[in-house]
């Protein structure tokens, strides 16, 4: 069973090294790539005042999170709904720096996510993809057709859904292929119609294509970055090791 989690957070300000806090997680749960609907989500009081531009981005006042919990009261459980899935962040160096810096602020300390979480940087992986290219979330969504029409403001919940969406299409687009009995007799697709065509017995073997050296060293390139951002916690590589 792959568990993945598409998680986002908003904060006071850019900067942890400016004392700056989390003010909102967001996270959204995936099984065997299909949303579950196991999604969670938190505001966080950061006993601090919240940078105007901060504001003018996510919406949210000091005024608003002035009865929310603080992060200690909160760490257990977002700790226990995230240990042994992928997380799935876009931009991860920004949200980890973020949430390590709260782990480590804890009385009893809780090491770091990457300590229980493999990490998919979707902004990294955008980059590989869409070289040159605008990649942040909402350009994404143009590109690959996910509606974030109700996105005038920035949201970690909000934006971990979107994430999700644009993360499936950009790996694979269709997560679910059911067809009906009466549809898998007719060798229908789940397109309406589009016959699903079955090769000839006897046919002669395909021919196996192996990637270029230029082609590998693009993909070893990737698996890098990868690894520097998410604390050398590649999927792909320990399933190789495997």
């Amino acid at each position: 069973m792959l568990r993945q989690i598409v998680l986002d957070t908003e904060t006071t300000g850019l900067e942890v090294s400016q004392g700056h806090r989390i003010i909102e997680i967001g996270c959204v749960e995936l099984v065997n790539r299909k949303l579950t609907g196991n999604h969670y989500h938190q505001y966080i009081n950061p006993r601090r005042e919240i940078d105007q531009g901060a504001i003018e981005v996510h919406g949210i006042t000091s005024e608003f999170l002035a009865d929310k919990p603080l992060f200690d009261r909160i760490a257990a459980d977002l700790m226990e709904y995230i240990a042994g899935a992928e997380l799935i962040i876009h931009n991860a160096p920004f949200d980890l720096e973020f949430l390590n810096a709260e782990l480590q602020r804890l009385d009893e300390g809780q090491g770091k996510v990457e300590d229980s979480c493999a990490i998919v940087d979707t902004l990294v992986m955008a980059r590989g993809k869409h070289p040159g290219q605008r990649n942040n979330l909402d350009a994404l969504c143009q590109r690959y057709g996910v509606d974030n029409s109700q996105r005038e403001l920035h949201g970690a919940l909000l934006d971990a859904e979107i994430l999700a969406d644009v993360y499936l299409a950009m790996t694979g687009g269709q997560t679910t292929l059911q067809l009906s009995d009466a549809e898998v007799a007719n060798g229908e697709g789940a397109g309406g119609g589009e016959q699903i065509r079955r090769l000839p017995a006897g046919r002669q073997a395909l021919p196996v294509i192996a990637a270029s050296e230029a082609e590998l060293a693009e993909h070893e390139a990737q698996l890098e970055a990868i690894a520097s951002a998410s604390g050398d916690k590649v999927l792909w590589r320990e399933l190789a090791r495997g």
